[in-house]
């Protein structure tokens, strides 16, 4: 593939559902198997110290396409849609001469549960992509039959496995959240699979007529815990890390109760589902591999800037938890890589908020975001990766907002008791500080207030 003809950098943008930052081999995780992301890190920038705006599907996925904090676009919950007036990114880059593709996963119109046959709706060209292939999401796929939702369940109506796979997911439905058991689909006919190989297809496809940003948009590693066998079989046996033990001293109430709403699982139980989470993710890794070996091979790696992140985290167990909807540490930071032309090797500790991909992605482009944002471009950081970022970063939901430091973290829960923790002596978040330091609790409060405005 030749350059693009003016010399514009593509965008890759690769993201995942659910993955927590320390679930990484570059991050130091021993007991999962990611070489190509390892790779990815090995040869560009690894953050360390990302957190999403919004640990929930919809409020994060929108927060990147705006560059807004979600209370500034109405969306503080998965029931939100994207709204009209606010200019995506990807309108942006498509109005500067970009073609955008989007494979996965998009959630900007979430309550609206059809994706549509080919998964390019006409909406999906109004949020400026010019090349979609919309899919469903993780669960919302698994209840497509008998009507197929969009282009993955038609797809496994061809290959004559979507009514089996929906009987599968509403089975599982009726189970405790910590249910874990391998998917009845081949790996191959997994959705991961099936994205990275459209995904696949439009890389190969670019003829250098003009450049392009793809989003690539996976449905794992988000529950239910199905990978497919053949993934499954590589961890049967494999240690995992024990969950973060929490009685639950000085949490507010709702957390209390959320934890006993999916207590039950034993200590195997709840080593299976970390296992299972490592195998959906192996076969992530593999996709990335994928992508990567298509992208070298089409001649235009050299040009491309390749970012890898998640649009929230996973709690799995620990604190009693599952899932995400929380402020701690699993659900709250991301894993987030960048490689390409002139981003030099090494990590960077600066406090970002992954929303800042939004005008990180327009300046590598060219292109000055059309709105005053909260999210700010990481072009300084790719240059100069010791370099300060932000003071702080923000994220919310209905239910509370979350304001971390370096050390500290700051959660504002509605209607119930704050939390503060010492990130530094207390990395495990157990010891509530909120009554011992209401001196610092107060200045976090007003640096929340001067991030709303």
């Amino acid at each position: 593939m030749p350059r693009a003809r003016d010399g514009r950098p593509n965008l890759l943008l690769i993201m995942a559902d659910q993955h927590r930052y320390d679930w990484l081999g570059a991050a130091g995780a021993e007991w999962v198997r990611t070489p190509h992301l390892d790779a990815l890190a090995a040869h560009g920038l690894r953050f360390t110290q990302t957190t999403c705006t919004a640990p929930l599907c919809a409020p994060s996925r929108i927060s990147l396409a705006s560059g807004l904090q979600p209370h500034r676009v109405g969306a503080m919950g998965n029931n939100a849609f994207y709204p009209r007036h606010v200019p995506t990114y990807y309108q942006q880059l498509r109005d500067a001469g970009y073609r955008v593709g989007l494979v996965g996963k998009l959630d900007l119109h979430k309550p609206d549960p059809f994706n549509g046959r080919r998964g390019d709706l006409p909406i999906l060209y109004t949020y400026g992509f010019t090349d979609p292939v919309e899919c469903e999401g993780k669960m919302h796929a698994g209840t497509g039959w008998p009507e197929p939702h969009g282009p993955y369940n038609r797809y496994l109506e061809e290959r004559g496995r979507l009514q089996a796979f929906c009987e599968d997911y509403r089975r599982r439905g009726r189970a405790p959240v910590w249910y874990a058991e391998d998917s009845v689909l081949p790996a191959e006919d997994w959705e991961d699979s099936y994205i990275a190989r459209r995904a696949a297809d439009f890389i190969a496809d670019q003829d250098g007529e003009s450049p392009w940003h793809l989003f690539v948009s996976f449905v794992g590693p988000h529950d239910p815990w199905d990978p497919p066998t053949e993934y499954a079989e590589h961890f049967r046996a494999k240690a995992m890390p024990d969950p973060i033990a929490d009685p639950l001293l000085g949490k507010p109430r709702w957390i209390a109760r959320k934890a006993r709403g999916q207590a039950g699982a034993s200590p195997e139980e709840l080593a299976t589902v970390r296992r299972q989470y490592t195998a959906a993710l192996e076969l992530i890794d593999a996709q990335v591999g994928m992508l990567l070996d298509t992208l070298a091979r089409s001649g235009a790696a050299d040009n491309t800037y390749v970012f890898y992140t998640s649009d929230h985290g996973e709690m799995l167990g620990d604190h009693g938890l599952y899932q995400k909807s929380v402020f701690y540490e699993p659900a709250l930071r991301v894993p987030l890589l960048a490689a390409g032309p002139g981003i030099p090797q090494g990590e960077s500790g600066a406090l970002v908020e992954m929303s800042d991909l939004h005008p990180t992605l327009l300046e590598l482009a060219g292109v000055t975001p059309h709105l005053p944002l909260d999210a700010r471009s990481l072009c300084p950081v790719l240059r100069h990766p010791g370099e300060e970022h932000r003071p702080n970063t923000l994220s919310q939901l209905a239910t509370a907002r979350c304001l971390r430091t370096a050390r500290h973290k700051f959660i504002d829960n509605v209607n119930d008791s704050p939390e503060l923790y010492d990130l530094q002596v207390d990395p495990d978040e157990l010891h509530n500080l909120a009554e011992e330091r209401p001196d610092l609790m107060g200045e976090m409060r007003r640096a929340v207030g001067r991030r709303l405005l």
